[in-house]
């Protein structure tokens, strides 16, 4: 029934499909250069299927576990307050049981690659296992769930070649991992206070009001990671123009405009990093389209 449904879907945030969205585009992106030297212009349609529902099961699977580790901070916070388990709508023995039942779904996704790529994919693991409990011990959980969310920056292409270019995934994982130090820092605004109260640190809580200036160099360094990947399977003009004027001009609105103290548009910002992402994937298959 939809009531007993309920709880479930809120614990792995259905309402709120950016999370998966963040999680997917850097499969997009990696499986969009990947194709390049073979003079593909789109990723293969039924890998870019199934990484969405991956994205889709493992982005739910850290939800949940991000919520059975912060139980008991996240009944501190306001926002956070009315969560599932935090509300006791769901015990931890349900939470569990619901986590081994997203994470068997998600092998099979996985198993559904060549043998490389699978453990490609499986190496993951151990980081989205450990990213919720580093906000307890370092002021840069963002860079953890950088490492995290940006996995897909090697599992894009090894589902193309059954190998891995590191020339090219180096570059692109630490521009995604630059990317979400961006964009998780900005959401974190949102919650510094409570953050504080309850004893959590955040790159938000680091940065303070030098945190433009972060956000900028992370900018620069999420483009210039980019247009590395990008040089790295050969290129042209087009792209890195592309990358740069769009991309570029999309986090200077965001970074100019952004309002560190104004929960709403902290949200709305973070938000609009779909938006860049798919500039980012238009920019590529451009790049490719007129190799």
């Amino acid at each position: 029934s939809h009531a007993r449904a309920y709880p479930y879907l809120k614990l792995i945030r259905l309402d709120r499909p950016i999370g998966t969205h963040l999680l997917l585009w850097p499969c997009l992106w990696s499986s969009a250069l990947a194709v390049h030297p073979l003079g593909g212009i789109l990723p293969p349609l039924y890998d870019a299927a199934r990484f969405a529902i991956g994205a889709l099961i493992m982005r739910g699977a850290g939800c949940t576990i991000n919520d059975m580790w912060d139980r008991d901070f996240d009944k501190k916070v306001l926002r956070t307050a009315n969560r599932p388990l935090a509300s006791g709508k769901l015990s931890m023995q349900q939470a569990g049981a619901f986590l081994a039942a997203q994470l068997t779904a998600g092998l099979g996704v996985l198993a559904s690659f060549d043998t490389f790529t699978i453990a490609v994919g499986a190496a993951s693991l151990p980081l989205v296992v450990a990213y919720p409990l580093m906000k307890r011990f370092t002021y840069w959980p963002q860079a953890f769930l950088g490492l995290t969310f940006n996995w897909g920056a090697f599992v894009g292409w090894s589902a193309v070649h059954g190998s891995l270019d590191l020339a090219a995934t180096i570059p692109l994982y630490a521009a995604g991992i630059s990317w979400t130090l961006l964009y998780d820092t900005i959401y974190a605004h949102q919650d510094k206070e409570d953050d504080v109260a309850a004893g959590v640190k955040s790159t938000a809580l680091r940065f303070g009001d030098a945190t433009k200036s972060w956000l900028s160099a992370f900018a620069v360094t999420t483009l210039g990671g980019l247009s590395a990947a990008g040089a790295t399977v050969g290129m042209g003009p087009a792209f890195h123009a592309l990358l740069w004027a769009a991309g570029g001009g999309h986090f200077a609105w965001q970074i100019h405009s952004l309002d560190i103290h104004n929960r709403a548009d902290c949200l709305r910002k973070f938000k609009s990093n779909a938006t860049f992402a798919a500039a980012v994937f238009i920019s590529i298959c451009t790049g490719n389209a007129l190799a």
